[in-house]
């Protein structure tokens, strides 16, 4: 279907264009106006997406650090968790350094106290200990040397000292030095030694059934006596002249008779002594073998043995036993005339004499003392 074709339009009037001038002019400035503020929006929408666009490319780039920020944080928070574990491990480890550094504390505060006691309380503390001791050394060797050295001790050092208020202590030192020294200990080690002296010489006794060869002392003879008379006689022929008196004979026979006198004293010292006589009390010490005079001596040592064991282990009683059995033996079996058998008879008695029981007197007196001072600080 055609649209029908519009009329033309009648020519406009001259006076038209003049009366439609400023409505024109105005309609195009509004066009113009309008264009502008269209460019203007349109610059405008333009700027505000492009800013949307930074927002967002800045939002992107936010939220990326943001991540990256949030995965630091996780990282530090666990490290901030080992090292707070940490720190609570090594908390406990100082909590319980301290508490030995405390009890540590105490000990050596007391240690400073007991420390810090007076010069005198000390030194009496070590007299005291010192005196124990020497009282312990003494009762297991059987002297009283320790015990006197440990107390003369303890007088030279209160002597230094001079204090007026260790006088009593002083005092009873003194009296405990004069009880020990009174007791009179056996000294061990000298009766050792003896027996040690008389078993060594056991096997240079003789015996009676075998008894030594006395040698008389002969007196030295000129040396014309010792040559003979007959070499006298001739010497004196010789010398004398042919021409010589009566007289000479006489003197000749007077020198015979010297002579013969010496040589008849010798044969007597000789025959002398070849037989000794000697008093035997029991008869049966005279028939020992020879065979049993090496146990018999031995017999005599393990008696002289037994009672040294005895001695060392303050058996006084046994070994007395031993020392008598010991010195019967020396007594019956042995030839007393002898020097030696005389000086082992000897040796046995001192030690039998000296071998008993005594025991060491105790310092009380010095230990009372020492605790009555101690007491009274």
């Amino acid at each position: 279907m055609t649209e029908p074709t519009p009329a033309p339009a009648p020519p406009p009037s001259r006076g038209a264009p003049q009366a439609q001038g400023p409505a024109g002019r105005w309609i195009a400035a509004g066009a113009v106006l309008l264009a502008v503020l269209s460019a203007g929006a349109v610059v405008y929408a333009w700027n505000a997406q492009q800013r949307v666009k930074g927002l967002e490319q800045q939002l992107v780039r936010r939220q990326a650090d943001s991540s990256e920020q949030a995965a630091g944080a996780q990282l530090l928070a666990k490290q901030a968790q080992d090292e707070a574990r940490e720190s609570a491990a090594k908390l406990a480890l100082l909590e319980v350094r301290v508490a030995e550094v405390s009890l540590q504390r105490t000990q050596l505060e007391e240690l400073i106290q007991s420390l810090s006691r007076s010069r005198d309380e000390n030194q009496l503390a070590d007299i005291e200990a010192a005196i124990r001791v020497a009282l312990q050394q003494a009762a297991i060797t059987g002297s009283a040397e320790p015990l006197l050295l440990a107390l003369r001790q303890a007088d030279e050092r209160l002597a230094r000292q001079s204090q007026p208020r260790l006088e009593g202590v002083r005092r009873a030192l003194t009296q405990d030095m004069e009880r020990v020294r009174a007791a009179g200990v056996v000294d061990l080690s000298a009766l050792l030694i003896r027996l040690d002296e008389v078993i060594r010489m056991v096997d240079e006794l003789p015996l009676l059934a075998t008894a030594e060869r006395r040698t008389p002392a002969v007196r030295p003879m000129p040396a014309a006596s010792a040559a003979g008379p007959a070499a006298e006689a001739a010497a004196a022929a010789a010398s004398a002249p042919a021409s010589a008196p009566a007289g000479s004979w006489a003197e000749l026979r007077q020198f015979v008779a010297t002579g013969w006198s010496a040589f008849a004293g010798r044969v007597w010292a000789e025959a002398r002594s070849l037989i000794r006589v000697t008093p035997i009390d029991q008869p049966e010490a005279m028939l020992v073998a020879p065979e049993q005079a090496y146990f018999l001596r031995e017999n005599l040592k393990l008696r002289l043995l037994n009672a040294r064991l005895a001695l060392l282990s303050r058996q006084f009683d046994t070994a007395q036993a031993d020392l008598r059995d010991a010195q019967a033996a020396l007594e019956r079996w042995f030839d007393r005339g002898n020097r030696r058998v005389a000086s082992a008879l000897e040796l046995v008695r001192q030690v039998s004499r000296q071998a008993r029981q005594v025991s060491v007197p105790r310092p009380d007196a010095t230990l009372a003392a020492i605790a009555a001072v101690s007491a009274g600080r």
